[in-house]
């Protein structure tokens, strides 16, 4: 890990969108949802923090967060085991003054005194619903060149259908950016406009004090989302920057989404465009080397520690302790932690949540623009 200091602190906010994948989040928050094998989508961001020296991270939970704590742990894995920051986990009514929060604003707010006593100068703040390699030591250097009051941090591509679609944008709100000379002139909600857009991922950098003070005047006057209440009203008289971001990045807005953007993984390019560049770190289990019994096949697969293969798999993606009979078969399919696949099963375009079993014999079939789903604990 890269030890150096960053004059930043982190905050992660592990429940938004949420409601996109309410299949993965029933036990669960967008932030623990299991991803390429074996990690969890906090892994992504948390391990860019502590990469480009960010040592003091603090984690705020709202709800279904006990996967995440288990996750998480003291943070060992991550090397945030410290005395003096370290990784900080606020869960509702840690302190007196906090509860159920909707929104950043108020997220923010039930930490204030917390933040008032930090020393670090500025503050990163972004979700966990997107897979990337960050380097934030570019975007916080390009942040304080620039000399602006906020930097936000982008991506150019087309709005996914699945979030233009939804049913109620007010539980996933998304934004898009007009841009001029890096400036963000104009911030828009919800945006049903099609083609490239510069979409925002939800990454901000401010100075501390200056965080404090926007987030106590908005929550004072009602306020709920960061963007809409806090910035958009302030378009004009905060300096607020984009940093386009270029590099690889696995967005998660729907189980579709969930489902193609792990076998996009499958492509050594992409693999490499993710994982290459700095270490993702996840929480260790000590399992034993996966093994392949005589008979076994395996063709195009990312397959995790732990499993045992007596059937065929091809296109799959297999998490920790996934077990396939003698003589199943299983084609474009994601199998969490310890699924079990029994004999003679013939499986395509499938996701099982954790601890499924497939019975023996049975056939179950999806198609490549609706996967089936087996939430967590099922026997099919």
């Amino acid at each position: 890990m890269i030890n150096t200091n960053t004059n930043a602190l982190g905050i992660i906010f592990p429940n938004v969108y949420d409601e996109l994948v309410s299949e993965l989040t029933n036990e669960r928050l967008m932030a623990s949802i299991p991803f390429a094998s074996r990690y969890r989508m906090i892994d992504f961001v948390l391990s860019s923090m502590v990469n480009c020296g960010i040592d003091n991270i603090t984690v705020l939970v709202r709800e279904n967060y006990f996967s995440l704590l288990d996750h998480l742990g003291s943070g060992r894995e991550w090397d945030l085991t410290r005395k003096n920051g370290g990784l900080n986990i606020f869960p509702p009514f840690a302190q007196k003054n906090m509860g159920i929060y909707s929104g950043k604003v108020g997220s923010v707010a039930s930490i204030l005194g917390f933040l008032k006593s930090q020393k670090e100068k500025y503050v990163i703040m972004a979700d966990a619903n997107i897979a990337f390699n960050f380097d934030f030591k570019a975007l916080l250097k390009e942040h304080i060149e620039s000399g602006a009051e906020v930097t936000v941090a982008y991506t150019k591509e087309e709005l996914p259908a699945s979030i233009r679609k939804s049913d109620d944008l007010r539980k996933a709100m998304y934004y898009t950016f007009d841009i001029e000379d890096k400036r963000v002139k104009k911030i828009h909600i919800n945006s049903q406009e099609t083609g490239v857009q510069n979409f925002s991922m939800n990454i901000y950098v401010f100075e501390r004090e200056q965080l404090i003070k926007l987030v106590n005047e908005a929550f004072i006057g009602g306020g709920v989302y960061l963007e809409r209440d806090v910035l958009l009203p302030r378009i004009n008289e905060l300096t607020i920057n984009g940093y386009e971001y270029k590099d690889y990045v696995a967005r998660i807005t729907d189980l579709k989404s969930y489902f193609d953007e792990n076998m996009r993984l499958l492509d050594d390019e992409n693999l490499s465009a993710l994982f290459e560049k700095n270490s993702i770190y996840t929480k260790i289990r000590d399992d034993n080397p996966t093994r392949y019994v005589d008979g076994a096949s395996a063709k195009n697969v990312m397959v995790a520690d732990g499993c045992v293969i007596e059937g065929e798999i091809e296109n799959c993606i297999l998490f920790r302790g996934v077990k396939i009979g003698k003589g199943a078969k299983v084609k474009n399919a994601i199998l969490m932690q310890d699924t079990i696949v029994e004999p003679g099963v013939n499986a395509e375009y499938v996701i099982t949540d954790k601890k499924v079993t497939i019975s023996e014999g049975k056939e179950l079939k999806g198609t490549d623009s609706f996967p089936v789903f087996v939430a967590k604990r099922q026997v099919v």
